[in-house]
């Protein structure tokens, strides 16, 4: 078997660590999304790293072939660029992908692999090929381990510096994002955190 490797959907190289849990199909996680380029531009992608997170919801019917398709694209040729391609043509064309009231509509009659399809033509991406890596599935499950491990529940939600904002919303303007960014940059949250050192080493310097 080839191979692969998916790219991380990071974007920046700043201090701050500001992560965006994401459905890719979620109206509000589509603005989320959309400014997620005027954030960067903004804050400056020397001052914050951004980390999207994909979180794929069951009542979005086609959630999991989504998430998997964003995925597969990360492991292509262009990498996160790939995937972004791929979560911005879902998000112009959100409804083709969704349900009447997450049970009906035209998709009921729709496979997996019309979702793929009107994927590639949308995006320009050829990821077919890329969807059907046999082990992708280690990716999907690291993204949902991250998120369960972090308590998140819906999407979508923000978290800076390991810390969930529950007041943050897709509906605030970027310059809102960034003005809380600074905010912890300014309490100098930046600063190296000092990490515990383990029991069993204390024991070991203890002796020396």
């Amino acid at each position: 078997m080839k191979a692969w490797r998916a790219d991380p959907l990071v974007w920046g190289h700043g201090p701050r660590i500001f992560e965006m849990f994401l459905e890719p199909t979620c109206p509000f996680s589509v603005k989320a999304f959309g400014k997620l380029d005027d954030l960067l531009d903004q804050a400056g992608e020397d001052r914050i790293t951004v980390k999207l997170r994909l979180q794929s919801q069951p009542w979005h019917m086609y959630s999991g072939v989504i998430v998997r398709c964003i995925l597969a694209a990360s492991t292509l040729e262009g990498g996160k660029t790939a995937a972004k391609s791929v979560m911005a043509a879902v998000a112009t064309h959100r409804e083709e992908f969704e349900f009447d009231r997450h049970c009906s509509g035209p998709n009921l009659d729709a496979t997996p692999n019309d979702i793929i399809r009107r994927i590639e033509r949308y995006s320009g991406v050829k990821l077919a090929e890329a969807f059907a890596i046999p082990d992708l599935d280690r990716e999907v499950k690291r993204h949902c381990r991250y998120a369960r491990q972090n308590g998140i529940h819906v999407s979508p939600t923000f978290m800076i510096d390991g810390l969930v904002q529950p007041d943050m919303s897709s509906g605030d303007p970027a310059a809102d994002w960034v003005a809380r960014l600074s905010d912890h940059l300014r309490q100098g949250w930046c600063k190296k955190r000092v990490r515990p050192v383990p029991p069993t080493r204390r024991r070991r310097q203890a002796r020396i």
